[in-house]
């Protein structure tokens, strides 16, 4: 283990921000990471428990946690980048984004603050990136199979890699100008900078795995095409259906999705065109509707962009501060969080449920809402207008982040015709479809998720694949 005792020796230190002022004029990334120094006596708070919840219920990869711990606390980062490898194929990106289950199932959440797990692991892979310990590590014998990626996402990059290293050949299509999927288009800079990325594609490339953009797999190449070309496919194409909210008017064309938002601004910081597909808050009246990760990244984006003004809204009630009964340890708590967007600036309602849009010609100019109250009946939680409780919001563009459905079915799922799962959701049995050439992996099976759950599901969808080629 790592410092015995130090955990009641050392107080958890999170890595800070950029100040305010200074981070909402631009997109850059906000983290302000610890000292080598700092992160050895966060990893010395790890008891190595007998138990390690972690590892077993926290982490959907299950990240050896309590051993890179204690390797870091030993001051072997070198042992701690190959372990964290041997697990998490894009640590550099879990180490950004994820909101760390891990560390609510840490022993020490029970009655402290947890082990800084997500940050350690995050400045391990760094280190070993400026220490040239991060190679590719190309198959040593090819297999003559050929794999093709759709989609390339969280999922679709992991099982990508593993399957080049087993010795497949691998392509991945991607629809749009880059590869990168919901990682390049749908997460804000300053959560993730693209060069990440990229850094992480030449590994990918040097390994042998091909990457073709602005390429649509069911109308630019056929699903016929594909089943000539390659052993098998992979389907990866992520959770794409936004949910809608069905009142009047919620046709206004001032009425955007969240992705279409974030993804705008991304192109633009990318420096690419756009042309009458950029949407941008300057000077603007903000309204996000949805109260999650995505709404969050929304009121980040529309604060850099220069917002007069934003509100987000979230038909659930307020959450408590300290974690409920409903929630016990080690499950992921249902409490109050305030990200990093919200420190800068937003009006947050709760229990508040849009009923109408009105406005003037093609744009919306006010939202119509009202308080809920939450009731159980039935032995399910069903909302109750409050009467007497109408508000009126003014809007001059509206962000919808409530969520994703399922894959989308337009176009490739349909032409392939697979079944489909109760929630939309392409159907699998160990992650092989209805069609038995054609695997499927991520939110795409599962609907929209973590991006850890995604890596996961890319790797263990390419041993089922480097199976199946195996005996065909």
């Amino acid at each position: 283990m790592g410092e015995i005792k130090g955990f009641l020796k050392y107080r958890r230190q999170d890595a800070g921000h950029r100040p305010i002022e200074e981070r909402i004029h631009d997109f850059n990334e906000l983290d302000l990471p610890l000292t080598p120094e700092q992160i050895q006596q966060q990893a010395a708070r790890c008891m190595d428990c007998g138990i390690p919840f972690c590892h077993g219920m926290g982490c959907p990869l299950y990240n050896y946690i309590p051993d890179f711990n204690d390797l870091i606390y030993q001051g072997n980062w070198r042992e701690a980048c190959e372990l964290l490898h041997s697990t998490n194929n894009f640590p550099e990106i879990t180490g950004r984004v994820c909101p760390a289950p891990c560390e609510t199932a840490c022993t020490l959440a029970i009655s402290d603050q947890p082990v800084l797990i997500r940050h350690i692991e995050f400045q391990i892979v760094e280190r070993g990136f400026a220490e040239g310990w991060i190679k590719p590590m190309p198959a040593a014998k090819k297999t003559g199979k050929r794999v093709g990626i759709i989609g390339s996402g969280p999922a679709g990059l992991a099982a990508a890699q593993q399957l080049a290293r087993a010795g497949h050949d691998v392509v991945v299509f991607e629809k749009d100008q880059k590869i990168g999927g919901i990682l390049r288009y749908g997460i804000p800079d300053f959560k993730l900078g693209k060069s990440v990325i990229d850094r992480r594609l030449k590994q990918l490339s040097a390994e042998g795995v091909q990457l073709q953009t602005d390429i649509t797999v069911g109308k630019d190449i056929s699903a016929h095409y594909l089943q000539k070309q390659f052993d098998c496919i992979c389907l990866t194409m992520g959770a794409g259906e936004p949910r809608g909210i069905p009142v009047q008017g919620s046709d206004y064309e001032n009425i955007v999705y969240a992705m279409d938002y974030l993804t705008s601004q991304n192109r633009i910081g990318a420096g690419e065109v756009v042309n009458n597909r950029a949407i941008n808050a300057k000077d603007k009246k903000v309204v996000v509707i949805g109260g999650g990760d995505t709404g969050s990244d929304c009121v980040g984006t529309a604060r850099r962009q220069g917002a007069k003004q934003i509100v987000q809204i979230e038909i659930l009630p307020k959450p408590p501060i300290d974690r409920p009964d409903d929630t016990p340890w080690p499950n992921w708590p249902r409490i109050m969080r305030t990200s990093s967007s919200h420190e800068e600036g937003c009006e947050r309602l709760w229990s508040v449920m849009t009923t109408k849009f009105t406005g003037t010609e093609t744009r919306v100019s006010k939202i119509h809402c009202c308080k809920v109250d939450w009731v159980q009946q039935d032995n399910a939680w069903k909302l109750k207008e409050i009467p007497g409780t109408e508000v009126v919001l003014d809007a001059d563009i509206v962000l919808l982040a409530m969520g994703f459905v399922h894959v989308v079915h337009n176009g490739l799922i349909t032409e392939l015709g697979l079944e489909l799962d109760s929630r939309g959701n392409v159907a699998v049995k160990n992650f092989q479809t209805s069609q038995p050439w054609i695997f499927a992996a991520g939110d795409t099976i599962n609907g929209a998720s973590l991006v850890v759950r995604a890596i996961d599901s890319g790797r263990a969808a390419a041993i089922a694949i480097d199976r199946w080629l195996k005996i065909t």
